[in-house]
């Protein structure tokens, strides 16, 4: 069935894959896409732009207009929005159907990273495209899954678009963290510089839970640390003003209010993406244990007993899994995943050397999750790249751009701004 909104036809498809593809004979799982197209054109054989989100364990945008980067893209393509398998609605990843023993979830778990992905999207591409290959939008963690793809099946790609996705080829977890502590840094000095009276909201609060045990709507305690980890929006563009608007509301008659509460429960619970923090760290590792490296490489500036109080970024620590609901129950899979020293290889170095698919990357200059110095370093060892480096936006970039920046790179790769 097509559903039709303001300037887009909807078509919903649900594909069958394999759960391992190196077992294409044993369990499936399905993954959900949702094809959009200009209502004008739905008869027509456009190109197709499938879009890779971010993540790990986010689902694709569920459009209610033809607005922003889709609104330009259907200018010209037909878009599949792919809810990457174990998000949205493919086949749940959730404590009720990843059971077993830890290490049966863990094995489960492993089957859900880059090179997965980009299987289950050969797979469909084949489907609906056939023989022609089609074109990638990949943010953030996208950008992570286009240069797997590029790595090993570049015949199914005709051109490739990244923001603020360039992984370091051969970066480690502990190589990721020991740059990014620094930008979470810079971006807390920037928000107290902004907000000079949240550093005391922050520390009033944290004083408060030390003294009183609070507890979340759903029944977990909030700690400091849960507190601090409020800092993981502060790369968006709404960040800061988002929290500080949350800090400001924290108070009712001498105690935290239920909206802050809430708040806190939202931003920091992985209700609708246990994946996320069960897998993050893993999308750095290849070959080697990543050990909880932001949990090893927290600086004492970031502590909780730290003063000033400061908010943390993207980190996943082994805490989390016991003080979070919707984690608990992953914990011991997720200390294997931790442990874990024989994760295969997501990028080919040789092979991305000699690209021949037309890359182009918005690289921010500024982004709190994805270093521009390893992006760079990216850029310049895969063929084909052209990197757009900017401080106009944020990493959300191509999100709040109003399709400036899917434009920019569409132009690059078409030679306008080459």
């Amino acid at each position: 069935m097509t559903v039709l909104l303001p300037g887009v036809a909807l078509t919903d498809h649900v594909f069958t894959v394999p759960l391992d593809h190196a077992d294409p004979d044993g369990t499936t799982i399905e993954v959900f896409a949702r094809e959009a197209v200009d209502p004008a054109r739905q008869g027509e054989d456009l190109p197709w732009l499938v879009f890779l989100q971010g993540g790990p364990g986010g689902k694709s945008p569920r459009p209610t207009e033809a607005a922003g980067w889709l609104g330009h893209a259907l200018k010209t393509h037909r878009v599949l929005l792919l809810d990457q398998r174990g998000t949205g609605r493919s086949t749940p990843l959730t404590a009720k159907t990843v059971t077993g023993t830890d290490a049966e979830r863990a094995a489960h778990l492993k089957r859900f990273r880059a090179d997965s992905i980009v299987a289950d999207a050969e797979l469909i591409r084949r489907e609906l495209c056939g023989d022609r290959p089609w074109e990638t939008l990949g943010q953030s963690y996208g950008g992570f899954i286009t240069l797997t793809y590029l790595s090993r099946a570049p015949e199914g790609l005709k051109a490739c678009y990244v923001t603020g996705g360039l992984a370091g080829l051969d970066a480690t977890a502990a190589d990721v963290y020991s740059r990014t502590y620094p930008r979470v840094r810079a971006k807390a000095d920037r928000y107290f510089a902004r907000h000079p009276a949240d550093a005391g909201r922050l520390k009033e609060i944290a004083d408060h839970l030390r003294r009183e045990k609070v507890l979340l709507p759903d029944g977990d305690l909030l700690t400091v640390r849960r507190l601090q980890s409020m800092g993981m929006c502060l790369g968006m563009s709404d960040g800061a003003g988002y929290l500080h608007w949350v800090l400001d509301e924290a108070w009712t008659g001498g105690k935290l209010s239920d909206l802050f509460l809430y708040e806190v429960m939202m931003a920091t619970g992985f209700v609708g993406n246990p994946l996320y923090a069960v897998l993050h760290e893993s999308i750095y590792a290849q070959g080697a244990a990543t050990g909880w490296a932001a949990h090893r490489l927290l600086p004492g500036e970031f502590h909780e007993d730290a003063e000033p109080l400061l908010p943390t970024g993207e980190m996943i620590y082994p805490w989390m899994f016991d003080e979070i609901a919707a984690l608990r129950p992953f914990k011991g899979a997720a200390e294997i995943i931790a442990a874990d020293s024989g994760w295969p290889d997501l990028y080919d170095p040789v092979r991305l050397a000699a690209n021949r698919v037309p890359v182009a990357a918005a690289v921010y200059y500024d982004d709190m999750y994805v270093d521009e110095g390893l992006s760079m370093e990216t850029a310049r060892r895969v063929g084909n790249v052209r990197a757009w480096v900017t401080n106009e936006w944020e990493h959300d970039g191509v999100r709040v751009s109003d399709g400036k920046v899917l434009a920019r790179l569409m132009g690059m790769i078409d030679g306008v701004h080459g």
